[in-house]
C-alpha cells in the first residue's frame, strides 16, 4: 500500500520540524520536509500531499506577534491554493507556532466568511513562558476525528503566546464567541495561560483543519513523559500524541 505522502514546513525559526516529521513517519506517513520558501515559489506542490503540519517554533523570531509573518507570507504566497486544499479534503495540521499561524490567517475559528479573524493568541496571562506537562480533556461534543481513542491526556506545551482571546479590530465579539465555541476540541484540565474557556485546541466543522498549542510530536514513546519511570509495566497502547498521528493517517486513507 502506498503511504500518504505529508508535507512539513521548516526554516526561518521553525525548530519542530523533525520531531512532527519523525512522529508522521512512526504513524504510516511519507513526510517530507519543505522549506517556506520552496513551497511559497511553486504553491501548487501543496495538491501532491494529503497533510500539511505547520509546526512549532518561533517562525521569523515572533516579530509583530507568534505566527504573524509566517500567515502573512502564506496568505500571500499560496492564495486560494490553500483554501482549496482544506476545501477539497486535504488534512491542515498547526501545532504551538502552527496553530499561531492558523488563526492569525483566520482559518481558525472557522467561520463561512473566509480570512476574517475572529480570535488571537496572546501573551500568556502569566506574563512568562510555559514549558511544562499539563494535562487535556476532550471535548466529544465535537467532530474530531483526530482525537479519537482519546479522552483525558497529558502533553508538554512550550509557549509564551497561548492565551486564546476573543475578537479582533473589526470583528463581532458574539459571533466570534459562538465561532471559537463551535471548534474548541481540546481543553486544559487547569487554567495555565488564561484561555477563553480553558480552550487549547480549535478544529473547523469537518474535522480536517486542526490547531493546538500542545506538542502531540513530543510524546510518541512512552519514555518521553517524566513519570514514565514510574509505571510499572510499560503501557501497550500508543502514546497520546502518537495516537493523534495514527488518527490522521486514518483518516487520509480513509478519505
Amino acid at each position: 500500500m502506498t503511504k500518504p505522502k505529508a508535507l512539513v514546513l521548516s526554516g526561518d525559526g521553525i525548530n519542530c520540524d523533525q520531531e512532527t516529521a519523525f512522529a508522521l513517519n512512526l504513524a504510516g506517513f511519507e513526510p517530507q520536509v519543505m522549506h517556506t520558501s520552496e513551497l511559497l515559489k511553486e504553491a501548487s506542490k501543496l495538491r501532491q500531499y494529503r497533510l500539511l503540519a505547520l509546526p512549532g517554533g518561533f517562525s521569523y523570531g515572533d516579530e509583530i506577534a507568534s505566527g504573524k509573518v509566517l500567515a502573512i507570507k502564506l496568505k500571500e504566497g499560496l492564495k486560494e491554493i490553500l483554501h482549496q486544499y482544506v476545501e477539497n479534503d486535504g488534512l491542515l495540521l498547526g501545532i504551538c507556532n502552527g496553530f499561531q499561524v492558523l488563526v492569525q490567517l483566520g482559518i481558525l475559528p472557522y467561520s463561512e466568511d473566509r480570512q476574517r479573524k475572529l480570535a488571537s493568541l496572546t501573551r500568556n496571562s502569566g506574563g512568562k513562558f510555559e514549558n511544562r506537562w499539563t494535562r487535556l480533556v476532550v471535548d466529544r461534543s465535537k467532530n474530531t476525528p483526530l482525537l479519537r481513542d482519546l479522552e483525558q491526556f497529558d502533553l508538554p506545551i512550550r509557549h509564551g503566546e497561548g492565551c486564546l482571546t476573543l475578537g479582533a479590530p473589526g470583528a463581532n465579539l458574539e459571533a466570534a464567541e459562538k465561532m471559537v465555541l463551535d471548534g474548541a476540541a481540546l481543553r486544559y484540565e487547569t487554567d495555565i495561560n488564561g484561555s477563553f474557556d480553558r480552550i487549547a485546541a480549535l478544529t473547523n466543522g469537518k474535522g480536517n483543519v486542526f490547531g493546538l498549542m500542545p506538542h502531540p510530536e513530543a510524546f510518541v514513546r512512552w519514555t518521553q513523559h517524566p513519570n514514565w519511570t514510574q509505571f510499572k509495566t510499560m503501557p501497550a497502547e500508543a502514546p497520546p500524541g502518537l495516537k493523534f498521528f495514527l488518527n490522521a493517517y486514518t483518516m487520509t486513507v480513509a478519505g
